[in-house]
Parts: C-alpha cells; sequence; structure tokens
C-alpha cells in the first residue's frame, strides 16, 4: 500500500483567510481532523468531535491542489490525535505548501515534521482543561512555532502571565494572547498587555469579525 493510502478523518477542507497567528489575512486552505481529547469551555468546534469522513492522503491533497492557495493549516479538534496526521503533514511539505498546525498541547509534537508551523496552545484555568498540558513540549519550540494563550478571565490573565515569565516563552517562539470570544473584552485584555508591557502579540480571531462567530470562515 502505498504511503498516499493512507487514510484520515475529516470533518471539512475548506478554503479562508488565516484568521490568527503571524499568517492571519493569508488565503489559506483549512484541513479540519475530526476528533478531540478535549473539552475546552469556549471551545468553537464541537462539532468536529465526531462524525466526518475518511479520506485517503491522496485524496486530501487533490482536494487542497484545487484552491490557489500556497499556505495548509492542518486543525481540529485536534488533529495530532489521527496517527496519520504526521504523515499529511510531510507530504503537504512535500508538495511545497506552507504548513502550520494548530494543536491543543496536550499531545507530543516532537515527531512532527520541522517544516511544519506549530502553533500550541496553553489551556488557562477557565478553559478547564489546565492538567492536560504537556509542559514538555515547551522544551522543543524553537522560532518557527507559536504558542498562543485563549484567556478567559482575569484570573487567567494573571496565570498566563506568570507561566510567560516563568518559562521564558518570550524567547522560544512568538507568543499571542487572544480573548476568549464572546467572554473576556478584547479592549480589556489590550489594556493588560500594554500596562504590564508584556512581550506578547495581541490578536482577534480576523475570521468572527469577518463572517459573524464562523469557526473557520
Amino acid at each position: 500500500m502505498s504511503e498516499l493510502d493512507a487514510k484520515l478523518r475529516i470533518t471539512e477542507i475548506f478554503f479562508s483567510l488565516q484568521g490568527e497567528t503571524r499568517r492571519i489575512g493569508w488565503p489559506t486552505v483549512f484541513i479540519r481532523l475530526t476528533g478531540c481529547p478535549l473539552r475546552c469551555t469556549y471551545c468553537d468546534t464541537s462539532y468536529a468531535f465526531t462524525g466526518g469522513s475518511n479520506y485517503t492522503l491522496a485524496q486530501i491533497l487533490h482536494q487542497v491542489g484545487q484552491y490557489k492557495a500556497r499556505y495548509v493549516t492542518v486543525t481540529g479538534g485536534e488533529p495530532l490525535a489521527q496517527k496519520n496526521c504526521l504523515p499529511l503533514l510531510t507530504v503537504l511539505c512535500d508538495a511545497g505548501y506552507q504548513v502550520s498546525l494548530e494543536t491543543g498541547g496536550a499531545l507530543d509534537i516532537g515527531s512532527v515534521d520541522p517544516r511544519v508551523m506549530r502553533v500550541v496552545d496553553i489551556k488557562t484555568p477557565a478553559s478547564g482543561e489546565v492538567d492536560k498540558n504537556r509542559w514538555e513540549n515547551l522544551a522543543l519550540l524553537t522560532p518557527h512555532d507559536e504558542i498562543k494563550f485563549v484567556l478567559c478571565d482575569e484570573a487567567d490573565y494573571n496565570w498566563a502571565r506568570q507561566i510567560l515569565i516563568e518559562h521564558r516563552l518570550a524567547e522560544k517562539c512568538p507568543v499571542l494572547f487572544s480573548p476568549a470570544h464572546g467572554g473576556l473584552g478584547a479592549t480589556q485584555l489590550a489594556d493588560w498587555v500594554l500596562r504590564d508591557g508584556l512581550p506578547v502579540r495581541f490578536q482577534l480571531q480576523l475570521h468572527k469579525i469577518l463572517w459573524d462567530n464562523a469557526a473557520g470562515r
């Protein structure tokens, strides 16, 4: 059996603008894998927990190739929960795409193709999944990667600020602070970041501004 015959459970493949990270605004093909071991309080993609359809890597590459984009984001759910996510990332890089992976931070990122930009969430107390953080991932990060905190309230902010300082995260890679949509006020978070002079990038989710709370587009 060819490597391209390997299968993944896919919720959707779609073309949109990247709504987050340093690539915000870039036309991007999103591959959303089905399934996730986490249940964050603010999750906006619970529809990807179950269902989906089986695609071979060859079928995924063919569908991605229908769009005029050189950027691909593999997301979920939790993409690393499926073992064939790793060969998918590699074949996308081999095909010449610039690839990013959005992962919840609970699973090992060490085997991800080094050409991939790994965007790793650190789950805060208000997410309900803080105990699932895999802290060993922090030592694997490079300047090519990014760390993301989604913050629900002031306690989350104070906790994230402490983690930022204790682990010297800004020395590892860019760090993103985002308000949970519909929760913490964006202006309030921006004021705290400026007040404390944190070496982080404040960000809002562009797709939710443009398409009214859409998870991806």
